[in-house]
C-alpha cells in the first residue's frame, strides 16, 4: 500500500486523483493500456480494456509492465481478479500466428492445437481457410489475411502477423538537407513503426506527422500511396514532400476529384476511393495500379468504413496510420488495430509541449443562458432537434464579439457545425467563411490571406477540423460541433498548436448553452484532451 494517486477497482476501472503530485506521470503510463472514460474536476476514471491491453502487448509491453504501473501508483492493493484478468487477456495475444510457409503460402499456426481448433471451428473463420495442413497449422486463402485478423480479434484471439510484406517497386527517396532537422520523437516514431512492420503513430496536431510520413518513405524507398482526407490536404502533403525530401514534381501525383495522376508517389483522397458508380467502387483499381511498397493513411481516425474492406486486401503492403488521436466515435478502433496495425508510437501532448515543439494552450468553456423563448422552444423540441437549438443560439454572437474584442489583432478561427449558423455569423461579423461548398482554390486563397496576416478572422465549418496548416492561428472559438466527438475536439484545438513566433499561449474557447445537451456533449468532447493533461476553465458569459 502506497500514497499513490490511483485506486484500481475490481470492475477494471482506475480512479486517478488529478491533484496528486504523481498524477501526471501516472497519466502518461496509464495511457499505454487504459482509456479515459470520465474526466470531472478532481477524479478521472480510466477503463482497462481488452483492446488497450492488446495494443500495449503489440507494442512490446507484457502483463508484468502493466501490473508494475498499477502497483507503482496504486493507493491500495490491486484486486486479485484484475491482476488475473490482465495477465490472461495479454496472454491471448499472439498465441495464433499468421506466417508464410516455404512456398510462400499463408498459414495460421499455433503451438496449442486446442486453441487453433477452437478458433477455426467458427464459421466466419472456417470460410477463410483452405484446409488443415497439420495439427498445428491451417492454410489461409491468399486474399483473406486481413479478414482472418479481423475475425480472430472479434473472437478474442488477436493474431500476430509475421507473414511479411512485399517490398514494392523500388523508388529512391531521401530527406533533404536544409535549415531543418528531424526531431528525436519523429525518428523514434519511424523506428518503432519500421520494427513493427505496420501500425499507427499518434502525435499531437502540429507535431509534424507529415514529416514522420516522409521519413518512413525515405526508409522504405519504394512506390508509396498516401491517402488523405481532402484535396487541400493532398496539396499540403505534396508541398511538404517537395520541401522535406529529394522528390520532384514529376514524381508526385494527385488522384482526386479534379486530377487523376498515378505516379511513383501518389496522393489520393478517401472520397475518391469511396466514390461509387452503379454500386461499384469506381476507383478501386488505384489500389493495385502500382506496386505500392508503403501505404500511408493520414488522419487514420477518420478512415471511412468502406476503406476497411479495401485495407483488408492490402495486408501484404506496409501500412502507416498517422493521427492525433486513435479515438473513433463509431467503435471501430478494433478494425484499425487489426487492419492498419497496432499503436506503435504515442507521444503525450504535454510532453511535446514541454519540449517547445507545440504551443501551450489555455482552454475555456463559456456557459451562456438561453433566452426564455429559446428555452421554451428547446423544452418542447424532440430529442433530435435539441442540440441544434442549443448550439445555434443567436446569443452566442454577442459573446463572440466580446472575445474578438479581447483578442483584437490575433489570428482567430471561429469553428461551427451548422451551415446556417456559419452564414449568419459571417454576415454579422463581416468576415469571410469557408465551408464544404467553398471551391478548393478559394479556400486556399483565404487560408493564405490568413497565414500572411491580411485576414485576421475566418469563420469555418468542419472542413477545417483536420489537415489544414494554419501555423499563425492563436485563438479558436468553437460554437457548435459533431455532438460529443472527442477526436473533433482534439483536432480543433490542434489548429492552434503550432509554436508562435512570440511564444504566446493559444486560447481555445467553447461556447456552451447551460443546462442543455450542448453542455452534456461538451463533457464527452473534452475527455481525450483531459487525458492529455489539458483542463478547461469554466467561465460565465456575463463575466466577460
Amino acid at each position: 500500500m502506497t500514497s499513490g494517486p490511483l485506486i484500481v477497482q475490481s470492475d477494471k476501472t482506475a480512479l486517478l486523483e488529478v491533484d496528486h503530485p504523481q498524477a501526471s506521470d501516472a497519466r502518461h503510463e496509464l495511457a499505454i493500456f487504459a482509456e479515459l472514460e470520465r474526466a470531472p474536476e478532481h477524479i478521472h476514471t480510466y477503463r482497462i480494456t481488452r483492446l488497450g491491453l492488446w495494443n500495449a502487448r503489440a507494442a512490446g509491453h507484457d502483463s508484468d509492465f502493466v501490473l508494475g504501473v498499477l502497483d507503482k501508483y496504486a493507493k491500495f492493493a490491486v484486486p486479485t481478479s484484475v491482476r488475473t484478468d490482465i495477465t490472461e487477456t495479454m496472454r491471448r495475444y499472439g498465441r495464433l500466428v499468421i506466417q508464410r510457409d516455404a512456398s510462400g503460402d499463408l498459414e495460421l499456426v499455433s503451438e496449442e492445437p486446442a486453441i487453433l481448433s477452437e478458433a477455426t471451428k467458427h464459421r466466419k473463420i472456417a470460410e477463410l481457410l483452405e484446409g488443415r495442413i497439420s495439427q498445428n497449422a491451417f492454410k489461409i486463402q491468399p486474399w483473406a489475411r486481413g479478414q482472418v485478423k479481423q475475425e480472430l480479434l472479434k473472437l478474442g484471439w488477436p493474431a500476430e502477423d509475421l507473414a511479411g510484406y512485399t517490398p514494392g517497386t523500388p523508388h529512391e527517396i531521401a530527406l533533404s538537407d536544409g535549415s531543418w532537422h528531424i526531431r528525436d520523437y519523429q525518428s523514434q516514431a519511424v523506428e518503432k513503426f519500421w520494427q513493427g512492420g505496420s501500425g499507427v503513430v499518434v502525435l499531437p496536431c502540429g507535431a509534424g506527422k507529415t514529416i514522420v510520413g516522409a521519413a518512413a518513405m525515405s526508409v522504405a524507398k519504394t512506390n508509396t500511396l498516401i491517402l488523405v482526407t481532402n484535396t487541400v490536404s493532398a496539396r499540403q502533403w505534396k508541398a511538404e514532400l517537395l520541401k522535406r525530401t529529394t522528390l520532384t514534381e514529376d514524381e508526385i501525383g494527385e488522384y482526386s476529384g479534379s486530377v487523376k495522376e498515378i505516379k511513383p508517389i501518389t496522393i489520393a483522397t478517401y472520397q475518391i476511393l469511396t466514390t461509387k458508380r452503379k454500386s461499384e467502387y469506381a476507383h478501386l483499381s488505384l489500389l493495385n495500379a502500382n506496386d505500392w511498397g508503403l501505404i500511408v493513411y493520414d488522419e487514420v481516425h477518420l478512415l471511412p468504413a468502406p476503406i476497411f474492406k479495401m485495407t483488408a486486401d492490402l495486408q501484404a503492403r506496409r501500412r502507416l496510420g498517422l493521427t492525433a488521436t486513435l479515438v473513433r466515435e463509431d467503435g471501430k478502433e478494433g478494425d484499425v488495430f487489426s487492419l492498419i496495425g497496432p499503436k506503435r508510437f504515442d507521444a503525450p501532448w504535454k510532453e511535446i509541449e514541454a519540449q517547445g515543439y507545440i504551443a501551450p494552450a489555455a482552454c475555456f468553456e463559456i456557459r451562456i443562458d438561453l433566452p426564455e423563448e429559446e428555452r421554451l422552444n428547446y423544452a418542447m423540441a424532440n430529442q433530435d432537434e435539441r442540440y441544434r437549438i442549443a448550439a445555434t443560439s443567436p446569443v452566442k454572437i454577442d459573446v463572440i464579439k466580446k472575445l474578438l474584442a479581447k483578442h483584437a489583432g490575433e489570428p482567430t478561427l471561429i469553428i461551427g457545425q451548422y451551415l446556417d449558423q456559419i452564414h449568419t455569423l459571417a454576415e454579422a461579423l463581416d468576415v469571410p467563411m469557408i465551408t464544404g461548398e467553398t471551391p478548393v482554390d478559394e479556400r486556399e486563397r483565404l487560408f493564405e490571406l490568413f497565414r500572411t496576416g491580411q485576414q485576421n478572422t475566418l469563420v469555418v465549418s468542419k472542413v477545417a477540423n483536420f489537415s489544414v496548416d494554419l501555423p499563425v492561428a492563436s485563438v479558436a472559438i468553437q460554437i457548435s460541433g459533431s455532438y460529443g466527438s472527442r477526436q473533433e475536439e482534439a483536432q480543433r484545438l490542434g489548429r492552434l498548436l503550432r509554436p508562435k513566433a512570440d511564444g504566446r499561449t493559444a486560447s481555445f474557447y467553447t461556447l456552451i448553452s447551460r443546462d442543455t445537451v450542448d453542455q452534456d456533449f461538451a463533457q464527452n468532447r473534452q475527455r481525450f484532451l483531459a487525458e492529455q493533461g489539458y483542463s478547461y476553465e469554466i467561465l460565465d458569459a456575463f463575466d466577460l
